[in-house]
């Protein structure tokens, strides 16, 4: 078990150390345009046809008064005191993204969830829904048959299974865009593209590329993430000239030395920039193992006691072998490596180690647990 975990740990890291140390990139990779961006729109809507598997509605009262709702804006008016007790519907949550520079007619995929006791979703058909964004306008209305990757069933006795899941679903173009999201992209003066990751690095890089492109004072660094970019006013122009800066390709600084661990998988990941001053490190374990063995005690035949349980117990301690290992000033990546393995250390190890590392403050790199 601990050969495979150090077997996985060093093939995870020599890939860190066959990358190349630069590599071009393109500003569309690295950066986006202040203001494109997609948009988030979600609605209420109802689920039909379902095969006994919707809502009861006895615990889910919303569900009947979407259905009165929906029934008095098509002319039907149903008693106050009536109960449908239907199982073929359902009450959902409807969500999409709405692209930028979405136009009115086209259309948008969208996820269709139960928000009620439904068991699935599977053969079931959305009514007309609107969808608003964040400013409680619609901008979409979504309708359309689902496509379930799930299922269940269920038999009398109270037996199921459940493969994936069944209360989720999605209409691939089951949205119709009815209004377009306002964009500064037309109307401001210059752009600005805003970098994935803030580095000052990277923005002078960036800065330096498009006035090679463009001529010098054709952009500027705002920040550490904002580049802002002196573009035509004219649309067909302005459009041609981000695709040539989206086109422009650079050489992003590497980003900040850093150890990460993830605390759920054991995963240890080690950027290549990690570097480790002088210090000396033992690495061992002690086990202590304790086995109850118990013993029965009978009296003689004549003695007139009784027979009692005695417990005895065992105790093996036992200590693995360690070896000190010494890093010198200014170690790099591979030589963690090649020290820590070479001690038979697991990934678990491998993080007290690294963790007794930064409180020696021998660690040159921030350690994140996440």
């Amino acid at each position: 078990m601990r050969c495979s975990a150090k077997l996985t740990l060093m093939s995870i890291l020599a890939l860190s150390l066959v990358l190349p140390t630069a590599q071009g990139e393109r500003i569309k990779d690295i950066a986006d345009i202040a203001g494109v961006r997609e948009n988030q729109l979600i609605g209420y809507g109802l689920v039909v046809g379902l095969a006994g598997t919707g809502d009861q509605t006895i615990m889910t009262p919303f569900t009947n008064q979407g259905l009165r709702n929906m029934l008095n804006q098509l002319g039907i008016v149903l008693p106050n005191n009536f109960n449908p007790m239907l199982r073929n519907l359902a009450g959902v949550m409807v969500t999409a993204s709405l692209p930028a520079f979405a136009k009115p007619g086209q259309t948008i995929d969208v996820t269709v969830s139960s928000v009620g006791t439904a068991r699935s979703l599977r053969g079931g058909l959305l009514l007309m829904t609107p969808l608003k964004g964040a400013d409680g306008s619609v901008y979409a209305v979504a309708q359309g048959n689902l496509a379930v990757g799930g299922f269940g069933a269920d038999t009398p006795d109270g037996s199921s299974v459940t493969v994936n899941i069944p209360s989720t679903g999605r209409i691939p173009n089951g949205a119709t865009v009815e209004r377009m999201v306002a964009s500064p992209f037309a109307e401001s003066q210059g752009l600005v593209f805003n970098l994935k990751r803030a580095d000052f690095t990277t923005a002078s890089r960036m800065v330096s590329a498009i006035e090679s492109r463009f001529g010098a004072g054709s952009a500027r660094a705002l920040d550490a993430t904002s580049v802002q970019v002196a573009a035509p006013m004219d649309i067909a122009r302005r459009v041609t000239f981000v695709s040539e800066i989206e086109g422009l390709e650079l050489d992003p600084d590497d980003a900040a030395a850093r150890v990460v661990v993830n605390s759920r998988t054991g995963t240890v990941v080690i950027g290549r920039k990690v570097r480790v001053k002088a210090a000396a490190i033992s690495h061992g374990s002690l086990t202590v193992t304790i086995a109850q063995d118990p013993v029965i005690s009978q009296p003689g035949p004549l003695a007139g006691g009784t027979t009692v349980v005695v417990p005895r117990s065992q105790i093996e301690v036992t200590e693995e072998d360690s070896r000190m290992f010494l890093f010198e000033p200014g170690v790099e990546l591979g030589d963690i490596v090649e020290a820590v393995n070479s001690v038979g250390a697991a990934p678990g190890d491998l993080v007290a180690i690294l963790e007794a590392l930064k409180q020696a403050g021998a660690l040159s790199a921030s350690l994140e647990v996440i």
